[in-house]
């Protein structure tokens, strides 16, 4: 049975009360807060709906994650890479980040970033939590991605790209970053095509939730503006 959350509490039931089908939604309701929010990623839950739609709360099983040590860079983007026609930024713009990544796509009808959720992780990022990486060519943003950092976990939540290969040059700049802060996973979330291209796998929740309770509360040396 779905749990429904009261906006007096900001607890979520146990990862394994999510249902199968769908596969991993844990509960509806609540709010935005930001002290909602990470309580969420701090169980291993996170927030994905339409409009017109309550809150919905997703902890799938298994859970797509990426080790840094595991990334794979093609061929094709080593070499975009190396011509270093980009320049990537880190939380210089991360308003216009959201925005983009909620633009309608050809691929999918409305956006799951609605008008709510950009501002929630606004307050996120002028929190310190939500970090954004931007992608530039010649002064104009062409890319970028964001997600949450928190210990030594990212969650990462949407990327964009307006040419070829900038969001992809934005996630491998910025997971050799996370790599050398000490970040011991990237938290994908749901299986792609693209993010397996990357060297993202699949693990078992209770695995995920392990990694979460070794890991969320331990300090790194991230520098983002740096």
């Amino acid at each position: 049975m779905l749990t429904w959350l009261q906006r007096d509490s900001l607890s979520f039931p146990p990862l394994a009360k999510a249902l199968h089908d769908p596969n991993g939604l844990l509960a509806a309701g609540g709010d935005l807060s930001a002290e909602r929010l990470i309580a969420a990623y701090r169980h291993g839950c996170f927030p994905w709906y339409q409009d017109g739609q309550p809150i919905l709360w997703w902890s799938p099983d298994p859970r797509t994650v990426l080790f840094p040590d595991e990334l794979h860079v093609s061929r094709s983007l080593a070499k975009a890479l190396r011509q270093a026609r980009y320049q990537v930024t880190f939380d210089q713009a991360f308003a216009e980040v959201i925005q983009a990544c909620a633009a309608p796509r050809d691929y999918a009808d409305g956006t799951w970033i609605t008008t709510p959720m950009q501002r929630a992780y606004l307050e996120l990022h002028r929190r310190g939590i939500a970090h954004s990486a931007e992608v530039w060519r010649n002064g104009e943003l062409v890319g970028g991605l964001y997600g949450l950092a928190i210990g030594r976990l990212f969650f990462g939540e949407s990327m964009f790209s307006r040419t070829d290969n900038a969001s992809k040059v934005g996630f491998v700049t910025l997971v050799e970053r996370l790599k050398a802060w000490g970040f011991v996973l990237i938290d994908c979330q749901m299986p792609t095509q693209h993010l397996h291209s990357f060297g993202a796998r699949p693990i078992a929740r209770a695995d995920f939730a392990a990694y979460l309770k070794r890991h969320i509360d331990q300090p790194c040396q991230a520098s983002w503006t740096a």
